[in-house]
């Protein structure tokens, strides 16, 4: 740190996100990113999206002169059709972690304070930290589930990733509906980054509980967390609310190839709903094949696993893996230390995966006393 930092700048705790490898070819399973690649539309509508050439230069690349759209027009509406709402009930963001910048610096302060689980994204405390937000935690379940009844009538904002990262483990949408029913005075925001692949959307419950705030990604199921777009869906005067946040920071906050690549995207639902369904499955065969081999797995609505050897500890673990080409993400907090979370890969990285596995477990088994 430099000697010019500010005391607020000193007490930041950021997020530390995923390793990103160069070099060596790794079997990535770290950072919950799909192993498809985008919509066959995608391309194609960053390609043909612009107008004229200009100066000679290609017209895709001639457009990046301008700003982009600050209204967002093209993703905002294809997004409320896909969705079925207005699209004055849509924000779209720079990743839904802007988009959840924008939630919290418009709702959250010192006299709104914010409660999520203690085992949850990394990234709300952090957030809380840069804006000054009161951050309160409330533990989950001993077997990570989490119960609602504490944030009920608790009159603070709340924040539920559901499904839950890392755990895995996904709510009902009456457990949803309840929290925002009994603190219609507050703020209600579901993290839905992982609903695609087993949960179920907040969206159908809008109409009846005008203090939700649904947030939702392009980085897992629709395969653009390069593109780095999120969006929100709420009653229009939250999201004029966010959208006051949004225009106070950076209003050309999403770039035009991004804009058009997840508008192609969300057209395909198709596609999508064909990859999701890929990861699902390659999912519960990985998972079935560590049950087999002694670990813990809890019961993942996402595109990974959270899972717990019986015969090495998650460090020894985590670090043969990665001896071996393959990396997961591991936190050392007190709770998870032992779980490791693995990404979803393709069916062929999955059973490499498994067999090297399978091979640490022989010989883990075979150096016990």
């Amino acid at each position: 740190m430099s000697r010019f930092l500010s005391r607020a700048g000193s007490s930041l705790l950021p997020y530390t996100p995923g390793e990103q490898p160069q070099g060596r070819k790794w079997i990535k399973l770290n950072t919950n990113e799909s192993p498809y690649p985008p919509a066959p539309g995608v391309a194609a509508a960053i390609l043909a999206g612009y107008g004229k050439e200009s100066a000679g230069a290609p017209p895709e690349i001639a457009s990046l002169r301008l700003y982009s759209d600050p209204e967002e027009r093209i993703l905002v509406e294809a997004i409320a059709a896909h969705f079925g709402v207005k699209p004055e009930q849509v924000i779209v963001g720079n990743g839904s972690d802007e988009v959840l910048g924008f939630a919290f610096r418009a709702f959250c302060d010192g006299d709104a304070p914010l409660v999520s689980a203690d085992l949850t994204y990394g990234f709300y405390p952090a957030l809380c930290g840069l804006y000054g937000i009161p951050y309160e935690t409330i533990p989950l379940n001993e077997d990570f589930t989490l119960d609602t009844k504490p944030y009920e009538n608790c009159g603070k904002n709340v924040i539920i990733a559901n499904p839950n990262a890392p755990t895995g483990l996904a709510l009902p949408l009456s457990a949803i509906a309840g929290v925002a029913e009994s603190n219609p005075d507050r703020v209600v925001m579901v993290d839905e980054a992982y609903v695609d692949f087993g949960g179920e959307s907040a969206v159908s419950l809008l109409g009846e509980y005008g203090n939700l705030v649904v947030i939702q990604t392009f980085s897992k199921s629709r395969s653009l967390a390069g593109a780095r777009v999120g969006f929100a869906i709420a009653g229009e005067e939250l999201i004029a609310d966010m959208n006051r946040a949004r225009c106070s920071f950076n209003p050309y906050n999403v770039n035009r190839l991004s804009m058009l690549a997840a508008a192609a995207a969300i057209r395909d639902d198709a596609y999508t709903k064909e990859c999701t369904g890929r990861i699902c499955r390659t999912r519960e065969k990985t998972a079935a094949a560590l049950r087999k081999l002694g670990f813990t797995v809890t019961d993942s609505r996402t595109n990974f696993l959270f899972a717990k050897s019986g015969v090495m500890s998650g460090k020894e673990y985590s670090e043969k893996l990665r001896e071996a080409g393959i990396l997961v993400r591991r936190w050392d907090k007190e709770r998870i230390r032992e779980y490791v979370r693995i990404s979803i890969g393709s069916e062929e990285e999955m059973e490499t995966f498994v067999e090297v596995t399978e091979k640490l477990v022989r010989e883990a088994a075979a150096g016990r006393p």
